[in-house]
C-alpha cells in the first residue's frame, strides 16, 4: 500500500507519497488562493506522476500552514514534527533542522529516530523567511533564483542592521541608491537571516549534523550565511523542499500500525 503527504505552505504546496519506506514520487504546485482546491489538484498531480489510483493510497496525513483545509486527509499535523520526521528520514544522522518557510522560520533538536526534543519558531515577523527575500528581490528589481549565485560573488557582504523588514528594505534600497555593488547587497541580506535564525537556533540548542530544509536551503548564499553562524556545515538534501510532505507521509505510514 501507498502512503501520502501534504504539505500546504503559505507559498508552495508539496505531496510526497512512499512505499514500504520507499519515496515514489513527490510533487510541487503553488498554493494558491484556495488552499482545498490546491490540496486536491496537489494529490492528482502525485498520483497521476506515480501511476497510482487514489483507492490504492491507505493513509494521508497533511501538514503546513493550510494542513486543515485538505478535507481528504486522515489526520493532520503541525509541521515540526513532520519536518523533523522528514529530515530523519532523508539523513538518519541528522539531529537539527532549521526550516525556513515563506511565513515562518523553525530551529528544531531531534532524537535518533526523528521526535522531537525542542524547537522554537519566528512566526510573528517576516524577517527570516522567504517572504523576507521576496520583498528584498522586490526592492532590488531582480530575480529572487539569482540571489545564491551574485552572493557567492561578494567580497565585501552589507550591513543589514535591521531585524524588520519594513526597515531592513529601507536599508536595501538606501545601499542601491549609493551605488553598492548588488553582489555585496545580497550577501548582507543573507547574513541578516543567518543572524536572525541562528540565534534562535542556538536558544534551542541545535547540535551537529544540521539540515537545512525548506525552498530557502536551495539558495547556496543563506547556506554559507548559516555555516558561517553556526560553525558547523550544514546538510541540504535534493529534496529540502519536501522535508515537512516526506514526513507527513512517513507519518501516515505508521497510523497503521
Amino acid at each position: 500500500m501507498f502512503y501520502a503527504g501534504i504539505d500546504i505552505g503559505s507559498i508552495s504546496a508539496k505531496a510526497a507519497l512512499i512505499k514500504d519506506g520507499e519515496l515514489i514520487a513527490t510533487e510541487v504546485i503553488r498554493s494558491g488562493y484556495n488552499s482545498g482546491k490546491s490540496s486536491v489538484l496537489l494529490f492528482e498531480r502525485l498520483l497521476e506522476r506515480a501511476g497510482v489510483c487514489k483507492e490504492d493510497v491507505k493513509k494521508i496525513v497533511s501538514t503546513g500552514y493550510g494542513r486543515n483545509s485538505v478535507l481528504f486527509a486522515d489526520k493532520s499535523i503541525t509541521e515540526i514534527t513532520c519536518h523533523a520526521k522528514g529530515a530523519c528520514f532523508l539523513d538518519p544522522s541528522i539531529r537539527s533542522v532549521i526550516d525556513i518557510g515563506g511565513q515562518d522560520s523553525k530551529a528544531i533538536l531531534m532524537d535518533s529516530s526523528g521526535n522531537v526534543k525542542n524547537f522554537a519558531m519566528n512566526d510573528k515577523c517576516a524577517a527570516g523567511t522567504g517572504r523576507f527575500l521576496e520583498v528584498m528581490a522586490r526592492a532590488m528589481e531582480l530575480d529572487l533564483d539569482s540571489f545564491g549565485d551574485l552572493s557567492m560573488k561578494a567580497d565585501n557582504p552589507a550591513m543589514i542592521s535591521s531585524v524588520c523588514t519594513v526597515f531592513a528594505e529601507s536599508e536595501v534600497i538606501s545601499l542601491v541608491s549609493r551605488g553598492e555593488k548588488r553582489r555585496n547587497i545580497i550577501a548582507g541580506i543573507h547574513e541578516a537571516i543567518a543572524s536572525r535564525v541562528s540565534a534562535m537556533a542556538k536558544r534551542v540548542g541545535v547540535t551537529s549534523p544540521v539540515m537545512m530544509t525548506g525552498g530557502v536551503a536551495h539558495n547556496s548564499g543563506v547556506v554559507k550565511a548559516f555555516v558561517k553562524r553556526l560553525q558547523t556545515p550544514v546538510i541540504v538534501s535534493e529534496y529540502a523542499q519536501l522535508t515537512g510532505a516526506v514526513g507527513a507521509a512517513i507519518i501516515a505510514s505508521n497510523l497503521s500500525i
